[in-house]
């Protein structure tokens, strides 16, 4: 047993507890062991937890005695014990901290103690949210989290991140992406016919099909490139980007995202066809009155009018929306503008050859 005045208080510390003769106070030694671990519980005053508690309930503004030196400041203390302890981290943007994934400890209790530490430290330091990324390499770390208060937020094959919000306002911290981004290519050649596919996977309600060329846009790629890019692995023809002619939005496509599709026409610049044997059944160069009367076109509403949007731009009775670099000062990045002007009566800014 231990005997440490602080200033007009005793602290008695032994194997098991740490006791303040300030009335109802009670110290686990787990509290505020050198090695910084919070137990959750562990400290109580009138119902209050340890995160929930701020410096001064843990040492109140009474002169006190650490290694021989007389203070009067409160931080001091609990700093020496939990500060050394704090995970690695840098401000987000939300009044936050992001956790750096790269030195997070390997053992799950030593994360445990460095977590609750943490979560003190960065709540008396008046941060309101909380990103944590886990690496897959890390993923026993995961009910270490949860058991803590952290919620998924959203995973890529590599990792998941996981966020807690400990402001005592509404949580600020953006929800996860909610769309899907969708492509399709209308490619017409100088003899009126269409770039069509085949699928090998489809609904049942599709077979026997031929549309045209669709697929996502990959991740930091842009929707022109996405569809020049899915014209080529598809058919293998090599394509120039046109315009987007229009765009769909629905709700609950997959995985309960809603979806954006963007209908995009594109200019051939080759005309030998190499099927895409993975995803493509077949792919034809298919006359374009044909491939209007399809049944499966002419019974969809929604296929029937992206193909009139496409004829009209053939036909120079609709304008779509071209792409255009321009720099923002918001972020100093190029970004992708898309939009059209007429600007005379020639409709130059609409000529697809």
């Amino acid at each position: 047993m231990e005997l440490t005045m602080l200033g007009s208080k005793s602290v008695y510390s032994g194997s098991d507890t740490m006791l303040l003769s300030k009335p109802h106070c009670l110290y686990s030694t787990h509290l505020l062991s050198l090695k910084g671990i919070i137990q959750r519980d562990s400290y109580l005053r009138n119902g209050k937890s340890a995160l929930a508690a701020s410096k001064h309930d843990f040492v109140d503004t009474y002169s006190y005695r650490i290694n021989g030196t007389n203070g009067s400041s409160p931080n001091l203390f609990i700093d020496k014990f939990v500060n050394n302890n704090v995970l690695d981290s840098f401000d987000d943007e939300y009044e936050g901290v992001v956790v750096n994934p790269e030195t997070l400890p390997s053992n799950p209790n030593v994360f445990a103690s460095a977590l609750r530490s943490s979560m003190f430290h960065w709540k008396v330091k008046g941060k309101k949210g909380v990103w944590l990324k886990l690496p897959l390499e890390r993923s026993d770390l995961v009910p270490v989290a949860v058991k803590e208060g952290f919620e998924y937020h959203h995973a890529e094959k590599s990792y998941v991140m996981m966020t807690r919000w400990i402001s005592d306002g509404p949580c600020l911290l953006p929800s996860n992406a909610s769309h899907h981004v969708g492509v399709g290519s209308f490619v017409i050649n100088d003899n009126d016919e269409v770039l069509v596919v085949q699928e090998k996977h489809c609904t049942p309600d599709l077979l026997g099909l031929w549309k045209i060329p669709t697929g996502f846009i990959h991740e930091s790629e842009e929707i022109y490139n996405g569809a020049v890019r899915e014209v080529k692995e598809e058919t293998g023809i090599e394509t120039e980007f046109v315009e987007v002619v229009a765009f769909r939005h629905a709700q609950e496509v997959s995985f309960e995202k809603s979806d954006l599709f963007f209908v995009c026409m594109l200019r051939p610049l080759s005309t030998q066809i190499m099927v895409d044997d993975i995803e493509i059944q077949a792919a034809k160069w298919m006359p374009l009155d044909e491939f209007v009367k399809q049944p499966l076109i002419q019974g969809d509403c929604m296929f029937k009018k992206i193909v009139e949007i496409c004829i009209a731009r053939l036909g120079k009775r609709y304008c779509g929306l071209s792409v255009h670099q321009l720099v923002s000062r918001f972020d100093g990045k190029i970004s992708s503008l898309y939009f059209n002007i007429i600007e005379d009566d020639n409709d130059s800014a609409c000529q697809t050859n």
